[in-house]
């Protein structure tokens, strides 16, 4: 930031000068560029504007019209400022012509009634100008090294944005060309005021130029695109007009978002990436209020609050071999598919990935809309765009954004039972799973836990120790109804084959595999430590 004519006047060099504004007090805030020294009357046409003119005034015309004519020359050219030593040519004080004319053109004009070295003055401003310059490049070496290393690491928007509030302190945000916030780094501020009534205060910023600043709204703007295509616009919140520093921070930071989005290559879009944030902060707890969660999720046209909210999770079922590398690729193409069936049907959804293996959506229900209503609409409408099999599991109705945690927990518990036997049902809720789905929520009590090693665990040690597969056999066994032909059918066997294993396993768990009971706690024991080792698909 180059110095102000009040950083001049400041300096040790000038003060020795006692210094005195006669016109233009008003206007010390202006920027000084260069310090020009200059004896003649027509040095206007020398300058290129922001030059502080240091005169001792020996060669200025002496009728009234003519200087006032040199201050106007010197206004229309851009120079910051005007400083006149007493004492050679204008003994005491300035003609009043010289003054009106400064405070008419609104020329800072300025007086020293002390002989001074004017190599002392132009030596010291010089030196901070140039020291100013000279920070300024290293600051923006700074920034290319932070914003090229963003680049190579692939990093989102959310993480672009961060380094954006952390080296400006300021908030910032991407918004897409609707004008929804794909991102948003609130730098300490209250997020719900940020992004209050976001889409009608952002359509009133429209600036020409690439970037620019909005003294209005106090938005610094820079578009984001590449190719010629642009898709969003990056936003600086200054309550004063930025630095130079500021505009490279802006530029360079919306120059990697471009960057980012063309080297994207089977990743989640934009929106999918800014949605799957705000999911992910409600089920982390990242936002300390919920009204920041609420905030966000109304800024890309979510709606959460005065709404009953259901939480679903989306889950390929068991992927043929060819489609497991591709794994990553086909949720996004699951997640985008959701996404436009939601719209179809009319229902605004948070749509974003939770992991790599599972899709989250966060349905805020419309008035008078069944739960049961909205997702089988959702399920039809998706499964008629996206071919490849997959599980819907959805949690219970919450009221609150409080508890959308709870629902996601239990729809991801009946999304991981579900996929396991899928019977082809539209979508899944814990009463549909019965005992499996107990068995889910209970996994992780210790009591469930002594239960299924107390009826498994030797049968389990037996198949660590001999490397067998037993706990197969008994499962195939089981899932059968103990109907032994059919299982033996199922597991590949011979009859004798399979007998002679159904006797080995009754000698290891010392126990009678025709006895009912005994059977049963042995088939609940294996649903519970199918809930206990989470598969990854």
């Amino acid at each position: 930031m180059l110095p102000t004519l009040a950083d001049v006047l400041a300096l040790d060099a000038v003060r020795r000068g006692n210094p005195r504004v006669v016109a233009g007090s008003d206007r010390l805030d202006t920027r000084v560029r260069w310090v020009h020294v200059g004896e003649v009357s027509d040095i206007a046409h020398l300058l290129r504007g922001g030059e502080l003119i240091l005169t001792t005034g020996v060669a200025l015309p002496d009728e009234a019209g003519k200087l006032a004519q040199y201050i106007a020359d010197l206004t229309s050219v851009g120079a910051s400022g005007l400083i006149v030593e007493l004492g050679r040519r204008f003994i005491g004080e300035l003609p009043r012509a010289v003054v009106d004319a400064a405070e008419t053109h609104g020329l800072p004009l300025v007086t020293l009634a002390r002989e001074t070295p004017f190599v002392q003055i132009t030596e010291s401003v010089h030196a901070r100008i140039i020291d100013i310059q000279l920070e300024e490049l290293r600051a923006s070496e700074q920034l290319h090294e932070v914003f090229t290393e963003l680049s190579v690491e692939g990093a989102s928007p959310a993480d672009v944005l961060a380094q954006v509030s952390r080296l400006s302190a300021r908030p910032a945000m991407l918004e897409n060309l609707a004008h929804q916030v794909l991102a948003c780094e609130s730098a300490g501020r209250d997020t719900g005021i940020l992004l209050a009534n976001w889409e009608a205060r952002s359509r009133a910023v429209a600036p020409r130029e690439r970037t620019a600043y909005d003294p209005s709204s106090g938005w610094l703007v820079t578009m984001v695109g590449a190719r010629g295509h642009d898709w969003g616009r990056l936003i600086m919140l200054c309550e004063s007009p930025p630095s130079p520093r500021d505009i490279v921070l802006a530029e360079r930071a919306a120059t990697t978002l471009a960057l980012g989005r063309l080297l994207e290559r089977h990743q989640e879009s934009l929106e999918r990436q800014a949605h799957g944030t705000i999911i992910a902060g409600i089920l982390t707890h990242a936002y300390a209020d919920p009204e920041d969660a609420a905030a966000r999720a109304r800024a890309v046209g979510v709606p959460l609050t005065g709404r009953k909210l259901i939480s679903v999770v989306l889950r390929l079922a068991e992927p043929p071999a060819e489609t497991v590398l591709n794994l990553q690729a086909k949720l996004g193409e699951l997640a985008e598919a959701a996404a436009a069936a939601c719209r179809d049907a009319k229902l605004p959804a948070l749509v974003g990935a939770l992991d790599q293996n599972r899709v989250g959506v966060l349905l805020p229900l419309p008035p008078r809309t069944l739960a049961e209503g909205a997702l089988t609409t959702l399920a039809e409408r998706l499964r008629t765009t996206f071919t490849i099999p997959f599980v819907l599991a959805a949690g219970s109705v919450v009221e609150s954004v409080k508890e959308v945690r709870r629902s996601f927990l239990e729809a991801e518990q009946v999304a991981e039972a579900a996929a396991r036997q899928p019977d082809r049902r539209p979508f899944y809720r814990l009463p549909d799973l019965r005992l499996r789905g107990l068995l889910h929520l209970l996994r992780d009590d210790a009591r469930l836990q002594t239960f299924a090693e107390r009826e498994l665990g030797p049968l389990l040690a037996h198949d660590a120790h001999r490397g067998g597969d037993l706990t197969g056999i008994l499962r195939i066994y089981l899932d059968a109804g103990r109907n032994k032909a059919v299982a033996a059918q199922r597991a590949h066997l011979s009859r004798p084959a399979f007998y002679d294993r159904l006797r080995r396993l009754e000698r290891v768990l010392d126990t009678d595999l025709d006895d009912v009971d005994s059977c049963l706690s042995l088939h609940v024991a294996l649903l519970a430590l199918e809930s206990f080792r989470r598969e990854i698909r």
